[in-house]
């Protein structure tokens, strides 16, 4: 009995020190790798500081010139700022993914369509309608809106100040004009989606089962006030931002609803997988960011899908559709 007592107390040392010894590798191991992360963390805010500080003088500088170029014109500034510079980022995007709609080329990017045999190549009186739909709403809906923005903005916000945002209160109002997109267009796009609004409203943009770019804007015009204008304008007006804050928002507004529409899973550009998913069954994913989806369970079939699988950004060139494929469909 005293033998085994004896071999027990060894063995109970023996852990007790590979336990300690153990504690201390970790400790030592953490304690340098905090250290090295401190030390690089500080180097790489000491540069991006420098950088920041550089770039926000040559913006600030920019936009002075630009301001005085144009004699501190609040109107012209304002459409400038809410038409033309958006416009120029949704036409030109859209005019690169509508060579590659019609033409398929470059040819690799076939391969990173979402729905493998449509719009290969894209029907060219329907893309004529969209692009005819699009440049509607655009001169007769969104243009005539700017007109009230423009006098709440005038007496509410510091939209004209000489002085830019800071870059850090930039992304904190890019925050809050995305919670209210997200909002706004969650709660609309369910309403049009009622079957007497649907048949009569929501059912043009339902034409495209696989969407393209273009067709982001394709509406009847009291969807496109409802549920592509409002949401995206009124978190700017609560905000009072400054013209270059919304020349920002609006701009990315429209490539990324573009994205979203595009047809195609592209390498390091957010994943549309969600809303063609949308096109596809049009009782799934409403909303843009899938957050109120996930809270009304307007999201559950697809969470069941190969297309959740592939919701995620693509970070190499293989497409997602070669990487996870569909499963085959069973012989009858």
């Amino acid at each position: 009995c005293r033998r085994q007592q004896h071999i027990l107390t060894l063995v109970a040392c023996s852990q007790e020190e590979k336990l300690w010894d153990t504690m201390k590798i970790t400790a030592y191991v953490l304690g340098t790798g905090l250290l090295i992360f401190t030390a690089l963390m500080n180097s790489v805010s000491w540069y991006v500081q420098n950088i920041w500080d550089t770039s926000g003088r040559f913006w600030q500088t920019t936009w002075l010139k630009f301001y005085h170029l144009l004699d501190g014109k609040e109107w012209t500034i304002f459409l400038f700022g809410t038409a033309l510079v958006p416009s120029l980022a949704f036409w030109g995007f859209n005019g690169i993914l509508m060579v590659a709609d019609v033409t398929g080329k470059p040819t690799f990017i076939t391969r990173y369509r979402i729905q493998l045999g449509k719009n290969d190549p894209v029907d060219s009186k329907k893309l004529r309608q969209a692009i005819y739909t699009a440049l509607c709403n655009q001169f007769l809906i969104s243009l005539p809106m700017l007109v009230p923005m423009f006098y709440i903005m005038k007496r509410w916000g510091n939209t004209f100040s000489k002085e830019l945002p800071t870059f850090h209160w930039f992304l904190v109002e890019l925050s809050i004009f995305t919670l209210i997109e997200e909002i706004l267009f969650y709660y609309t796009h369910r309403l049009v989606h009622l079957p007497l609004l649907y048949k009569h409203i929501h059912k043009k943009h339902h034409e495209w089962t696989a969407p393209i770019g273009v067709v982001s804007i394709y509406a009847h015009p009291l969807e496109h006030l409802l549920s592509n204008t409002l949401p995206v304008m009124t978190g700017p007006m609560i905000m009072g931002s400054h013209i270059v804050s919304i020349a920002a928002w609006f701009s990315l507004a429209f490539i990324t609803t573009s994205i979203s529409h595009c047809g195609y899973h592209l390498p390091f550009l957010p994943s549309p997988e969600f809303h063609d998913f949308h096109h596809l069954k049009f009782n799934q994913c409403y909303g843009v960011l899938g957050l109120l989806d996930y809270l009304h369970g307007t999201d559950t079939v697809f969470r069941q899908t190969k297309a959740y699988e592939r919701h995620r950004v693509l970070l190499s060139l293989t497409p997602l559709s070669e990487s996870i494929p569909e499963a085959p469909k069973k012989a009858e």
